[in-house]
């Protein structure tokens, strides 16, 4: 198969992802607390619809529905069983609504967390997590993915088995954290720990960073945090930027995200500064959010790393422990952005 991640990356200075997919299924009837993975078996017209929103706004990495997609996560709705059917009629669905774009996108295979703790925190076993992200990687191979792309993620452990479940597809790899907790992910896991965790991942990932959290500004801060400690890295694999749309606000009953798109069109230009050449939206982030983040995007201007300053005047207030981070890394060189640009150049000649 094809590597079309890589290939893209080698000749585009960036990359528009997806934004979220929870989101885009509230809006199209499912109910709270219900299963979007099954909705792939039940409802697929309605997934497809899902899909082509984001491919139609110019999305040019589209993620499957299938971020609870393994046996555990599953196991809530009684589908334990049914793990493979439902990665590959995720991926089946996107495969479909993409050849009829006529555009070129990737169909990313979304892999989030179990659910469980791994041992020797918690009881999951580590052979049991890959065995777990195999069987799903499998399906969504079989669904036509061309990459498998693991989300959301809070410890290294749980990395370290979905990497290791995921390779025996050999597809390429992209992974992400969620930092949510002060500067780090729930399991203590800081930017700057990300970054040395992707040398030591066999295979490496073609792609890593952040996404969910706790908002665009916090994830623009990881990025530059991330892009300054992977200058020791030869290879620099491409660096991902998935922040969710703003800051939720419980409203007539239900979450709503207050990022407007104007929001996410500034976070876009940020984090594209801050060195990530992939870049979407997660939880709350629409169709029309992605439509603005790609018009930023195609019309950005080099500017300088963003400070802490800038980030928080533009996009809000970052947490006292992603202060830390920036503050003890070393001074950046020259402007992402620029780098970034120039890199594509070459790549395109």
């Amino acid at each position: 198969m094809t590597d079309l991640l890589r290939k893209l990356l080698d000749i585009r200075p960036w990359l528009l992802a997806d934004g979220a997919t929870g989101t885009g299924l509230f809006d199209l009837g499912l109910p709270s607390g219900g299963a979007p993975e099954l909705w792939n078996i039940d409802y697929p017209e309605r997934v497809e619809v899902h899909y082509r929103s984001f491919i139609d706004a110019g999305s040019d990495i589209v993620l499957t529905n299938s971020f609870g997609g393994t046996r555990h996560r599953l196991a809530l709705h009684q589908a334990q069983d049914r793990v493979y059917e439902i990665n590959r009629q995720a991926a089946w669905i996107l495969r479909g609504a993409i050849d009829a774009s006529e555009r070129t996108v990737v169909a990313a295979g979304s892999m989030g967390p179990t659910g469980e703790i791994l041992q020797p925190v918690g009881s999951l076993c580590f052979d049991d997590a890959v065995a777990a992200f195999s069987e799903q990687a499998r399906g969504l191979r079989e669904g036509g993915v061309d990459v498998l792309w693991i989300e959301t993620m809070s410890s290294r452990e749980e990395v370290a088995a979905a990497v290791r479940g995921a390779a025996d597809t050999g597809l390429p790899i992209v992974t992400c954290f969620s930092i949510d907790t002060n500067g780090r992910t729930m399991m203590g896991v800081s930017a700057q720990d990300i970054v040395a965790l992707q040398n030591a991942l066999n295979p490496a990932p073609v792609a890593f960073g952040t996404n969910c959290g706790i908002g665009a500004a916090e994830v623009v801060m990881a990025i530059l945090r991330m892009n300054r400690e992977r200058e020791d890295n030869a290879e620099k694999p491409a660096l991902v930027a998935k922040a969710n749309c703003g800051i939720p606000e419980y409203i007539d009953g239900k979450i709503v995200y207050n990022g407007t798109p104007e929001l996410m069109a500034d976070y876009a230009r940020l984090a594209y500064a801050a060195g990530a050449t992939i870049i979407g939206g997660c939880c709350g982030t629409t169709a029309r959010h992605v439509r603005a983040m790609r018009e930023a995007l195609a019309q950005a201007e080099p500017e300088p790393l963003p400070d802490v300053d800038a980030v928080i005047q533009r996009l809000g207030t970052v947490t006292e422990g992603m202060r830390t981070q920036i503050a003890g890394a070393p001074a950046p060189v020259r402007s992402a952005v620029r780098r970034s640009r120039r890199r594509g150049r070459a790549r395109a000649n």
